[in-house]
């Protein structure tokens, strides 16, 4: 907070104050800095402390996108869910502890369980969902969380003030309904370490339009966080990380043929009955050899590999990022490094000479092809790009089947095909109308809709 307390503070804060002449006297006028490390009483009472170092808690820190304009320029932190407050609790010094407590099976624990419930643990509001719409149709409570929480504070005498705020807040894309940050043990590639090469690389790629590059992208890549490559799901290609139960020994596999091997292993130590890739042949790449293995996250989860010290070693049961995929597409084409090391080694396949794909795949696909082929190659992975502008509907806004504004084209074309001067659409793809950098209005009346 660069500013704690001033005028306009307690103008906006005690407005209803004001109007109801309430007097008032301003004693003194101090900045944020003068509040650093003083102490405060833990607020929700009920709720246990920390379970590491919960002497370090509840202390008033810095941060710099704390601002005056946005509120009242004093927030409350929640160093376990949220980026931003995560970040500044760790550079305090000593740092903030996450408000994590032991479970029942001794693991640290959020407060907020998988499902969006509170725990317990936390008393009044213990097993109630943090939002309405978590609930089941019909079951939602007519005082949402926050409100209890609210009232309770206020009966308390613990809030001065309380009012609805109105600030923007994540939401899933697919349905539109909130959704939490939420710490999951995961694991990252270690991107932060290599962002000033990504950097030089992006310069020597030929962008269109060449803002994108410049700006767009390089500013992604020059603020790039390590990539988090763990999901929670089924569908997909499983980590191929063993470790030991504690922790202390990780293996990760490189191929069929080494993980084949690995199992051998562990039968011969008895962890295992059965090697299931027993039937599989290393130096067979034939499709009719690799259909002999099924790789999915329920056979992985079922391999116990033998570690160094004689210890069995478990999968972890994370997928990779789809994102992954899709970045290592230039050599998984070729079956790399299994196959046609001499495409890409040798520079007959790799890197491409051009590629094209819509301005926002400066997150996605345009990312992850860069960022794997600079940690693997120390290469870009397209010499040329294309940012294609996106396809509008006739308001302006990107087409969705879950909004139902996309056009459907073959409808498009069938009503006016016939007619003389729609013709060269047939023959032509909106590339060819328009600049293809530039984003383009369609709708039931045609190209260019306004």
């Amino acid at each position: 907070a660069q500013h704690a307390i001033r005028d306009p503070l307690w103008s906006r804060g005690l407005g209803d104050v004001y109007k109801r002449q309430i007097p008032y006297l301003i004693t003194q006028q101090i900045k944020g800095a003068d509040l650093l490390d003083i102490r405060y009483k833990q607020l929700w009472n009920q709720s246990p402390l920390p379970f590491e170092n919960a002497q370090d808690a509840f202390r008033i820190i810095k941060g710099d996108f704390v601002t005056t304009e946005d509120g009242t320029g004093i927030v409350h932190t929640a160093p376990t869910f949220g980026a931003d407050d995560a970040k500044v609790a760790k550079e305090a010094i000593p740092p903030i502890p996450p408000l994590l407590i032991l479970d029942e099976n001794e693991n640290p624990v959020p407060l907020v369980d998988l499902y969006g419930k509170f725990r317990n643990e936390v008393g009044l509001v213990g097993g109630k969902f943090i939002k309405n719409e978590f609930y089941s149709e019909g079951e939602a409570p007519e005082k949402p969380v926050d409100i209890e929480i609210a009232i309770h504070l206020k009966e308390q005498n613990k809030a001065f003030k309380v009012e609805k705020y109105v600030h923007s807040y994540p939401h899933c894309w697919r349905t539109d309904a909130p959704v939490i940050y939420y710490p999951l043990d995961s694991w990252f590639v270690k991107v932060q370490g290599h962002k000033d090469r990504m950097v030089g690389l992006n310069k020597t790629i030929h962008w269109k339009p060449a803002k994108t590059g410049k700006g767009r992208f390089g500013n992604w890549l020059a603020n790039a966080n390590d990539w988090n490559l763990s999901r929670s799901r089924f569908w997909g290609i499983p980590l191929p990380i063993w470790r030991t139960t504690e922790g202390e020994e990780t293996r990760v596999i490189g191929s069929i043929q080494e993980l084949k091997l690995a199992v051998d292993e562990a039968v011969d130590a008895g962890l295992m009955i059965k090697n299931p890739f027993e039937g599989f042949a290393g130096n067979d790449m034939s499709d009719s050899n690799y259909d002999k293995v099924d790789l999915h996250k329920d056979t992985g989860d079922a391999l116990v590999l033998l570690s160094e010290s004689g210890k069995p070693m478990y999968r972890e049961p994370d997928l990779i990022d789809v994102w992954f995929d899709s970045g290592a597409m230039p050599y998984a084409q070729w079956h790399y490094p299994f196959e046609n090391k001499e495409k890409v080694d040798g520079g007959g396949a790799f890197p491409a000479d051009y590629i094209a794909e819509g301005v926002d795949q400066t997150r996605g696909w345009f990312y992850t092809l860069h960022a794997i082929s600079t940690l693997v190659f120390d290469s870009v992975a397209y010499k040329n790009v294309v940012s294609n502008g996106l396809v509008l509907d006739k308001s302006g806004q990107k087409m969705s089947k879950r909004l139902g504004n996309a056009v459907n084209p073959f409808e498009t074309l069938k009503k006016y095909a016939h007619k003389k001067e729609y013709l060269p659409i047939q023959g032509l793809s909106l590339i060819h109308i328009s600049e293809p950098t530039r984003p383009e209005r369609i709708g039931d009346g045609g190209v260019g809709v306004k």
